[in-house]
């Protein structure tokens, strides 16, 4: 499991921000595929546990690139 995790992180230390928007986009269109399909009465219960998850997550997300972003040197525009 070790070498999985640190193939991941050299993975990504290569990647640019292009190659992880394209994970980004797979890994939605596989949970977009494995959400229709599911029986209707799982999608609202579903849908629901992702929302949750992508609150949780994307929260975290955001922090840490404002954080960033605030730490970047700013541009003069003139």
């Amino acid at each position: 499991m070790k070498k999985l995790f640190d193939s991941a992180d050299a993975w990504m230390s290569s990647s640019g921000w292009k190659d992880l928007a394209m994970l980004k986009i797979c890994v939605a269109s596989l949970g977009i595929a494995v959400g229709t399909a599911l029986p209707a009465k799982h999608r609202k219960k579903a849908a629901v546990l992702s929302g949750l998850v992508f609150a949780a997550t994307y929260a975290p997300l955001m922090i840490n690139y404002f954080e960033v972003l605030k730490s970047m040197p700013e541009e003069n525009a003139e």
